[in-house]
């Protein structure tokens, strides 16, 4: 008798590769070492790039800025991505936010040009991404919901970022920038932060995880 509810494939056929994301074992609030581990590495790494990124972006902010000042929203979407992916990584409540965080917390350790307002930008953006994952219930991890977290990673950042960096600006150029850096989030942040997990997940570094039983399963016996 099946152990399952789906039906036995005929011989010789390839089982459909599951559409439906896996969640997060029961109850989903109860982390797992390996969950808070993998949430400070991701964290850790995601800030060291963002770090990186703060050295190399001036210059194509400065060059959008020229053509169009909104246009600088572009190049927030990198910070973004933190979240995206220890979201769709852990698939636990908070495991977005607390990714975004460490990655802040860490970008800011080496000393950059913001200090502690990084540590601000951490929570928005990682409260943005949590938001997305809370509303699909913590049950829906393909690349809409991936492209959702990364477009709601921007907007509680965007509205700070207009009274702290952008004070100058009327309140046009203040929301077209905020429209400009919720699709840099949904595609850079959303976009890319899906393929790299799925990337990870295909090369084996998420066995323990979700993602890595998605990829299990859907590679051909």
């Amino acid at each position: 008798m099946s152990t399952t509810n789906t039906p036995a494939a005929s011989a010789g056929t390839t089982p459909a590769p599951r559409r439906r994301s896996i969640r997060a074992t029961s109850p989903l609030l109860g982390w797992r070492t390996v969950d808070i581990l993998t949430v400070a590495f991701l964290g850790a790494a995601f800030g060291i790039a963002y770090w990186g990124w703060g050295l190399a972006y001036t210059a194509p902010a400065t060059a959008l800025g020229n053509l169009f000042p909104p246009l600088q929203g572009i190049t927030g979407g990198p910070w973004l991505m933190a979240g995206v992916v220890g979201g769709l990584v852990v698939r636990r409540p908070g495991a977005a936010l607390a990714c975004e965080v460490i990655a802040a917390l860490v970008e800011m350790l080496p000393g950059n040009q913001w200090g502690f307002t990084s540590l601000v930008s951490g929570i928005l953006q990682g409260a943005g991404a949590e938001i997305a994952f809370l509303v699909l219930g913590y049950g829906a991890f393909g690349i809409g919901a991936a492209l959702l977290a990364g477009a709601l990673s921007a907007p509680l950042e965007a509205v700070y970022e207009w009274f702290v960096y952008w004070t100058d600006w009327g309140m046009a150029y203040k929301v077209v920038y905020g429209l400009i850096l919720t699709v840099s989030g949904a595609v850079i942040a959303g976009g890319l932060g899906w393929g790299v997990t799925k990337a990870l997940a295909k090369a084996g570094a998420l066995n323990a995880f979700p993602p890595g039983q998605e990829a299990r399963e859907s590679t051909p016996v």
